[in-house]
């Protein structure tokens, strides 16, 4: 007998027609004689639902003073779809408890929206699968040392079940999603792409830190961190499927290099849509100055990404970085308030119309001119590389927003991401 963690999206918890559908493939897993834990997230479209509500109450952002309520709002999704999930559950027979993150307890800090997991107690939980139940805990969410209750950001409910599986030290956790695995790259973008049996850990943590959707980087990090097993598959079989065999379909999200995986010195093309490029012009080049700026940024909890620094001309410099693009104005903001007055800089500009793409391969560490190759790609499509940020296994580029799919189809042909694995 295996203790799995289940953890099921948005799409998979739409309906309750696929909610029975979920509830029949849980109590599959639990009559096999697995411990069983499911993470849910909230049903499709809810969390938008709610969050556009509050909009039309208050013009307030995420970050203003209105956060706390936010985070409040929006964890009542998961504790609905939990609820659902427990009735659909007993009803075929099968004893199960739902606990909001709060009741578990899955502490967090208290950064609303964005709050990070800092302990789980488990005790609750072990003594409900003891007792023969399956247990259901809301994803996405959490509470604070003040008892109030914060949510983790798009897709923290697969960071609550990664986290959860880490702290019950589960034998395997399993995502449910839309997709059936992690392909070479979107196939919405690229119908040739395809799916990948077994991914590196370190593979995977840098296509979702360059905007791969499949899993939230912060659940790889927890992931790596405890060496939970992690395989991503499809809620969309038929939940009859012999456990055996589903147990070893979709992705695999491996901590072990193995031969098969030295073959491809490129494993994905990742994209980001999601980015804007903000450049500090006319900077002081003096020690400090890049904690002067980003310091500001940081303080703000907006996260940054690739950053460039000009050579210096008397005596003068140009910064440049990437934030969200949900953070771009609230970072704009800041620059000129704070920052540019501050540093006597000469100007703040941005551009919110850029994206960031990015090839990913642990292949790369051990095969030279990989990047030559894909500017030369680039370039002769005619896109023009506005930054470039380089890791042991990946190498990223922001080019106009434009050119992103065509990108992304020219580099899965120049790296024969489209012809089948030997």
């Amino acid at each position: 007998m295996a203790l799995i963690v289940h953890k099921y999206g948005g799409t998979s918890m739409g309906s309750t027609e696929r909610i029975k559908s979920v509830a029949k493939r849980v109590a599959k897993w639990a009559r096999a004689g697995h411990q069983m834990v499911v993470v849910p997230s909230a049903m499709s479209g809810e969390t938008n639902r709610l969050l556009g509500l509050a909009k039309e109450l208050s013009l307030a952002k995420p970050g203003d003073t209105h956060s706390r309520e936010l985070d409040a709002l929006a964890a009542t999704g998961e504790q609905a779809s939990s609820a659902l999930l427990a009735i659909a559950l007993q009803a075929e027979g099968m004893p199960s408890v739902s606990y909001a993150g709060w009741q578990v307890a899955i502490k967090t800090n208290s950064a609303y929206t964005k709050a990070r997991i800092e302990s789980i107690d488990d005790k609750k939980v072990r003594a409900d699968l003891n007792a023969g139940k399956v247990v259901i805990i809301t994803g996405f969410q959490g509470v604070d040392d003040a008892g109030h209750i914060t949510t983790l950001g798009r897709g923290g409910s697969d960071t609550s079940a990664v986290a959860i599986a880490a702290a019950l030290k589960a034998h395997e956790c399993l995502i449910y999603t839309d997709v059936d695995g992690v392909y070479t790259t979107d196939p919405r973008v690229v119908p040739e792409a395809r799916r990948l049996q077994t991914v590196s850990f370190e593979e995977m943590l840098e296509m979702a830190s360059m905007g791969s959707k499949v899993l939230q980087i912060r659940s790889v990090e927890f992931a790596g961190k405890y060496k939970v097993p992690l395989r991503v598959l499809s809620s969309f079989t038929d939940w009859d499927i012999d456990i055996n065999e589903e147990a070893k379909s979709g992705t695999l999200i491996s901590f072990e290099e193995d031969e098969k995986m030295e073959q491809a010195v490129v494993s994905g093309i990742a994209f980001n849509r999601d980015e804007a490029k903000i450049s500090v012009l006319g900077v002081p080049d003096t020690p400090g100055i890049a904690y002067q700026i980003l310091g500001t940024i940081a303080d703000a909890n907006i996260e940054v990404d690739v950053i460039i620094q000009n050579i210096s001309k008397e005596g003068k410099t140009d910064f440049s970085f990437t934030v969200p693009r949900a953070d771009y104005a609230k970072a704009m903001d800041l620059l000129k308030a704070k920052v540019l007055p501050a540093l006597n800089a000469t100007e703040v500009t941005g551009d919110a119309k850029i994206c960031k793409v990015s090839i990913v391969g642990i292949g790369m560490r051990s095969h030279v001119g990989i990047a030559s190759k894909m500017f030369r790609v680039l370039a002769e499509d005619g896109i023009n590389i506005q930054m470039i940020s380089t890791s042991e296994i990946k190498t990223s580029v922001v080019i106009d927003e434009k050119y992103m799919e065509l990108a992304v189809r020219a580099l899965h042909k120049a790296f024969d991401l489209d012809q089948p694995t030997a």
